[in-house]
């Protein structure tokens, strides 16, 4: 199987690429398609022998759930025993938007999507073809990362084809992901309601709604029966070579923290963002933005780029201890676990 990669740049390719899509998720298959955080494997979340395929497809874990994409409040609803009046103001605050609520599941969301739980992890993506494909199914799409199981989250369609172009038909190509790392995770099902995954909705944004809202760090094992959401094994979104976050004050501290770690300059990559070292010393650097919104939207795409040039040692300058960027921060702590 090779993947088709469809453009939507025009309104005629646009509508093309919907109607394509739209086909082959009702007839039960797996199709990658951009969203505003990173690109999604996305079936039919109403049909279990659909959403088994997403696990096979990226070797994922069966007790790792998957996101609900909806397309309004309406179908959002119908996926859950209770739409509360909290979910209504966060959906009013954030939707459509990087934010999913994690609520009772209803009845006829299928155990695979919510590896068994009896919640399910809801939300409505802001990118136009993401809603449009979902408005022209008529029904939610399950589309956890399009990737394969805890490797780099992709941004662009050139990443999917990369790592899936031989397992899907597939590939919608909507342009670079202009959030960058996945949904902020918040679970609405305890009082106060509690973040599971950080992302660039932060915890003070959160509070401003409903004020008081849990941060919590979890550390889980793959062992475990069933997760409330995505994103919290304890090693996730990682490349191939070796990350690790450090902290340096100058071009000979991180020398000297380098060779206790026995890694020879020639093959470290650099990612940093205030203190940027002298080029010449390692085998890449590169300067990223110092604002949290601008780094996160070019992260994955700078790892998978490290990659692809063979990197052996990726090392990335520690992020402030702010809540801005307390979901790369995150990120960044899986990929180096």
């Amino acid at each position: 199987m090779v993947a088709e990669i469809l453009p939507t740049h025009t309104p005629e390719l646009f509508q093309k690429a919907v109607r394509r899509a739209a086909a082959l998720l009702r007839a039960g298959e797996v199709v990658a398609l951009p969203t505003e955080t990173v690109y999604g494997l996305a079936a039919n979340a109403l049909d279990e022998k659909a959403v088994a395929k997403i696990f096979a497809i990226k070797g994922r874990p069966t007790n790792n759930p998957i996101i609900v994409h909806v397309a309004g409040n309406e179908m959002a609803r119908a996926c859950v025993k209770d739409f509360s009046t909290l979910a209504e103001m966060f959906s009013k605050s954030f939707w459509p938007g990087p934010l999913t609520l994690v609520l009772p599941r209803a009845e006829k969301i299928p155990n695979a999507v919510t590896a068994g739980g009896d919640t399910v992890g809801v939300r409505w993506p802001s990118h136009p073809f993401m809603q449009a494909v979902i408005r022209e199914c008529g029904f939610p799409l399950a589309a956890p990362s399009a990737n394969l199981s805890n490797q780099i989250s992709p941004t662009n369609a050139e990443h999917v084809r990369a790592q899936l172009g031989g397992k899907i038909s597939l590939i919608v190509d909507g342009g670079q992901s202009q959030v960058g790392i996945e949904s902020t995770v918040l679970d609405l099902s305890v009082s106060p309601p509690r973040v599971l995954r950080p992302g660039m909705i932060h915890v003070e944004s959160l509070a401003a709604v409903c004020g008081e809202v849990q941060s919590s760090e979890f550390r889980v094992q793959s062992s475990e029966k069933s997760l409330r959401s995505p994103g919290l094994l304890e090693k996730h979104y990682s490349p191939k070579a070796k990350l690790v976050v450090l902290n340096w004050n100058d071009d000979e501290d991180l020398k000297s923290q380098l060779a206790t770690r026995h890694s020879p300059l020639a093959t470290c990559f650099i990612i940093a963002h205030t203190k940027i070292p002298a080029g010449e010393k390692f085998s890449d650097v590169s300067v990223m933005p110092h604002d949290a919104e601008a780094f996160a939207r070019a992260l994955y795409a700078e790892l998978h780029r490290c990659d692809a040039a063979g990197a052996q040692l990726i090392v990335v300058e520690a992020p402030p201890d702010s809540p801005e960027w307390s979901g790369i921060a995150d990120r960044l702590k899986r990929a180096a676990a």
